[in-house]
This record gives structure tokens, C-alpha cells and sequence, in this order.
């Protein structure tokens, strides 16, 4: 991910001012004010530990900040609590690409459209590399929230299968596959007695989450406060600024 958005910065003509990389493939392994010094704006895709403390440092510096950082759900709200006064807008997201968040937005859609067709049973498939740390995949994450939100005979999901028994009937069940280099593939699938259908986003590389993250970085520019995702995407999809 790295590598795809110092390709999209430049392309767009920003400059990279430091790469920095826990493992020793940037310009620094140290985050800090220090490093950081003179930086416009920062996009982050690293793991979950010690996120906070780099949330804290952004926090500080009042500079633009997009989070692509995923598996550090149960973090959030402290998180926000270090950006209650902050100067700067920081803006998270377990997704960039628009094809996922239309994605999202089917899921959610479909749901709605068999809430009352119970013949359909739903679950949800996701596909990664064997090198990603979460499971289930944030994008999961969110598309069975959408899933859950509309369909009423579903009200929890489920990512552990039960021992030697049925999957609840109300459990929305999620499965995660970690295999080769797969940069991602996500599958809602409803099933009946008569037929089945499927919604499914597959990304062909890494290029789209990229280009989502800088273009979210930008959008960013003139504004304060905590932003999710959907913000950014919302006004992509639907005009405005």
C-alpha cells in the first residue's frame, strides 16, 4: 500500500516528505513530531498496535490525517476522545475504494429488499492475503452492518462457526479466507430453496484503496474534527464538497 499511494501522490504532483516504516523499508523507523516535521498531511496503513499513541501525535500537530489502519475497532472511541480539541481533521476509514462503498450501499439496499422474503437465508464471504493480521476484514465489518441494519430477522453476526451444532437463525454468519496474495474480495450471498444471489466486489489491486486514501487526504484540506469514511465517499457519490 505503501509503494501504491507514493505512486498516486506523485502522480497528482504532492511530494513525499518521509516514509516511515516500523520493519525498516522507509526513511525512518521512528514516528514522532520530530519526524514529522514540516509534513502538509499524513496517510497511514500500518498495524493496529501502539495506534494510539500515533493518533495522539496527529492529534498534536493539527495537520490533515487519513487512517487506513484497520483491526483496532474497540480503540475508537478513545481516539476520538484525543480529537475532541484538536486543531487538524483526521479522517478513518476501513475502506477507500468507491467500488467497496458501493458495494456497502448494495448490501445494505438488498437487505432491505428481502427483509420480508424470509425464504432467503444471507451470509457473507470475504477473501485476503495470508499476510493481513484481521479477521474479519474491516470492509466485512462494515458491509454486515449494513446487512444487519436492514434486515430484521438477522441481529448479530457471527465469525466463529459453533461446535457440533446449527449457525443460529439469526446470526448473520461471516467467514474469512486467508490465501496467496489476494489484495481482496468480499461476496454477499442470499440463498433460497429456488435460487441464490450474490453481490460481490472484487479489487483487482491495490491501486483503488490508494487513490481513495489521497483523494480523501485532500478533501480533507479547510476542514477540523473526527470523519469517517462514508463523509468523504458521501460527497463523492452524491456531489458536493
Amino acid at each position: 500500500m505503501g509503494r501504491e499511494i507514493e505512486f498516486v501522490l506523485s502522480k497528482r504532483e504532492h511530494e513525499v516528505k518521509i516514509r516511515i516504516d516500523a520493519e525498516g523499508n522507509g526513511d525512518t523507523k521512528l514516528l514522532s513530531k520530530k519526524t514529522l516535521s514540516g509534513v502538509d498531511g499524513i496517510i497511514e496503513f500500518a498495524l493496529a498496535p501502539g495506534i494510539l499513541k500515533r493518533i495522539t501525535i496527529y492529534a498534536e500537530l493539527g495537520i490533515p490525517v487519513v487512517i487506513g489502519t484497520t483491526g483496532w475497532d474497540n480503540l475508537i472511541g478513545a481516539a476520538k476522545e484525543t480529537y475532541r480539541n484538536a486543531k487538524g481533521p483526521l479522517l478513518r476509514g476501513s475502506n477507500f475504494s468507491v467500488g467497496a462503498h458501493i458495494f456497502f450501499r448494495l448490501c445494505g439496499h438488498a437487505a432491505a429488499l428481502i427483509n420480508n422474503a424470509d425464504e432467503y437465508d444471507v451470509a457473507l464471504t470475504e477473501y485476503h492475503h495470508n499476510k493481513k493480521a484481521d479477521h474479519p476484514s474491516g470492509t466485512a465489518l462494515t458491509a454486515a452492518d449494513k446487512i444487519l441494519s436492514q434486515l430484521e430477522r438477522k441481529t448479530h453476526a457471527l465469525t466463529e462457526l459453533p461446535e457440533n451444532t446449527p449457525i443460529p437463525q439469526d446470526a448473520l454468519q461471516m467467514t474469512s479466507i486467508r490465501i496467496g496474495s489476494t489484495p481482496g474480495t468480499h461476496e454477499m450471498r442470499m440463498d433460497s430453496e429456488a435460487d441464490f444471489i450474490t453481490i460481490s466486489h472484487q479489487a483487482r489491486n491495490r491501486s483503488g484503496f490508494a487513490l481513495g486514501a489521497v483523494r480523501a487526504l485532500e478533501w480533507l484540506e479547510g476542514k477540523n474534527g473526527w470523519f469517517e469514511v462514508e463523509a468523504y465517499i458521501n460527497t463523492l457519490l452524491e456531489g458536493g464538497k
